[in-house]
């Protein structure tokens, strides 16, 4: 077994179970930095081999609840389908493995209620994957903010699309009992976590879910209207009907302004440009920062969780972050005559 050196100590690699091993498994499967990949479950065992064969001594199973019970996993990431992450998040909880749920975590929050007291009495922890925070112009736009570089914030404005392709109305995330909602709980959570993560809580929601184009019983476009307690503003809007893929996110404060565009791939080349606002004001001093090379927040995020886990530190998207998230979310719902509650 692996020896990892951390604060003067070894410690044994922390060992990984994955349920659910479709792009996103896979891509945890690929970034779990120095953990060791252990085992894998899918409801579809074919799915679960292809994956476990590409990891030397890694099994597959297809029952997640044997992968939950081994005694050999440490910490179990679970990147199904929504109607299932909170479930399987919970059995794992409560078998004493640290777990990473992928964003949304849930349906809605009252599917996760009591799955954070459990991981306080069996001393575990969880993690929500927000991955997105762990991108490079992210993280360099948080350092950015929190050295003071744009002053006292004032406001955000996103938007985050993407045009779907043919037959994607018959595809799971157009079934709200198995996904709890269309493009608002799909990429929606992404852009409200970061909006929070630097403006802080949302007091004032206000916003409207609709279908424009697909012919589904979920939203296709989210709109959004969000204030904090010191009346901060994001202005959000989610869609699958942006035909070309679309990631733009912009920090307004007194100082100056932050646009993070791109997110690699169709999305285009990641980049964060600061525009930082001169005494005499007029055309601001500009700095970009272009990051073509490949995404590695998926693995960031990962050892974050690890370090979380071998020091006892609550991370940083959680289980509350998550509930917050789909509390603007049910929300917004709620107010477009959207049940999604199974």
């Amino acid at each position: 077994m692996s020896i990892t050196e951390r604060a003067g100590q070894t410690q044994p690699a922390l060992r990984v179970g994955i349920v659910g091993c479709g792009l996103i498994g896979q891509k945890r499967a690929q970034a779990l930095a120095d953990a060791t990949l252990v085992a894998c479950a899918d409801r579809a065992p074919e799915r679960a081999a292809r994956l476990a064969t590409s990891v030397p001594g890694c099994r597959a199973t297809g029952d997640w609840r044997e992968l939950v019970a081994a005694p050999d996993v440490d910490i179990v990431v679970v990147a199904t389908l929504h109607d299932s992450l909170a479930e399987i998040a919970r059995a794992a909880v409560e078998a004493g493995k640290h777990v990473l749920v992928e964003k949304p975590a849930a349906r809605h929050a009252q599917e996760l209620a009591g799955i954070a007291e459990a991981a306080a009495a069996r001393g575990v922890l969880v993690r929500v994957g927000f991955n997105h925070r762990y991108h490079r112009a992210f993280r360099k736009a948080r350092e950015l903010v929190d050295e003071g570089a744009l002053g006292p914030l004032m406001f955000i404005r996103a938007r985050y699309g993407h045009g779907g392709r043919l037959g994607y109305d018959r595809e799971w995330r157009a079934d709200p009992q198995l996904s709890g909602g269309g493009e608002l709980i799909d990429q929606g959570p992404h852009v409200i976590d970061l909006a929070r993560w630097f403006l802080g809580e949302f007091v004032d929601i206000e916003g409207f879910a609709a279908t424009y184009f697909w012919d589904m019983p979920v939203d296709d476009n989210g709109f959004l209207l969000l204030r904090t307690a010191g009346r901060q503003t994001a202005f959000l809007h989610v869609s699958c009907t942006e035909w070309k893929n679309t990631f733009s996110f912009e920090i307004y404060g007194r100082l100056g302004k932050l646009e993070i565009s791109g997110l690699g791939g169709s999305y285009g080349v990641e980049r964060l440009t600061f525009y930082r606002m001169l005494p005499e004001m007029g055309p601001p001093e500009t700095t970009v920062w272009e990051y073509p090379m490949a995404d590695d927040s998926w693995r960031v995020e990962f050892a974050e969780f690890l370090d979380d886990i071998r020091i006892g530190r609550m991370p940083a998207a959680g289980l509350p972050e998550a509930m917050a998230v789909l509390g603007v979310i049910e929300k917004i719902y709620e107010a477009s005559g959207y049940d999604h509650r199974a």
